[in-house]
């Protein structure tokens, strides 16, 4: 238990630091997609205006023109990876295709001066409105894994880190009444041996005063070993 302890604090910590890393970039791109979108409105409104310049300059509607000339398309997209934590952010590119030119002859009559500004300004608003999407795929997918991670770093800090401590507590306060069980088991068998060896020696002890024996012990006679005392004489 303690070991899963451990491992639910790494494991909170880590996810911590893994919500607070995908914060901080949803933040950058929260920002960015605020100036995104400043970005394309004053763009869009700049492209508005020149296509309303086009349409005065050409004298109609160009839209069908454009249609019937373009045959592929020039400006594209392609897409990319971005690991952020551990988490595939796609992240969209645009580029321009060398060597396509369906519009080289349209306002070749009147108008050509105009119709170039608004062909660069909806390109600029296009680039625009890929890096708005790109931003906005990244907001929306950090924006449910940051929910994912936060539920998690939750459920450990609040749920199973609280429940594994209780435990941990419950399996000691068990343990130490078992220690108190048998240090109280021991302490009892120990009174009952001294009781039993107190009986025994006073059972003992009233089996010698009975016998008359007063419990000295008898004089032992010593021999002289050093040939102090005198010797009987030896007659060969």
């Amino acid at each position: 238990m303690k070991g899963k302890l451990k491992g639910a604090q790494v494991g909170h910590d880590l996810l911590k630091r893994k919500s607070e890393a995908l914060t901080k970039r949803f933040r950058e791109i929260l920002k960015r997609i605020d100036e995104a979108k400043r970005k394309m409105g004053r763009v869009m409104q700049i492209a508005a205006f020149s296509l309303a310049e086009v349409t005065y300059a050409v004298g109609g509607d160009i839209g069908y023109q454009v249609q019937e000339t373009a045959k592929q398309a020039k400006f594209r997209v392609r897409t990319k990876q971005e690991n952020v934590s551990g988490v595939i952010l796609p992240a969209f590119e645009s580029y321009t295709e060398e060597g396509i030119n369906d519009f080289g002859l349209t306002g070749l009559g009147k108008g050509g001066q105009q119709v170039t500004r608004c062909r660069e300004t909806y390109s600029r608003a296009v680039e625009t409105l890929v890096e708005l999407a790109s931003l906005q795929t990244a907001f929306v997918i950090l924006d449910e894994v940051i929910k994912v991670v936060n539920r998690r770093v939750n459920a450990i800090e609040h749920v199973i880190i609280p429940r594994t401590e209780n435990t941990i507590n419950y399996i000691n306060s068990e343990l130490d009444e078992l220690d108190r069980e048998e240090f109280f088991r021991l302490k009892k068998v120990k009174g009952i041996k001294e009781k039993a060896k107190a009986a025994e020696e006073a059972e003992h002890n009233k089996k010698r005063q009975a016998n008359g024996d007063d419990g000295k012990e008898p004089d032992v006679v010593t021999k002289d070993l050093l040939g102090d005392a005198e010797d009987e004489d030896v007659i060969f």
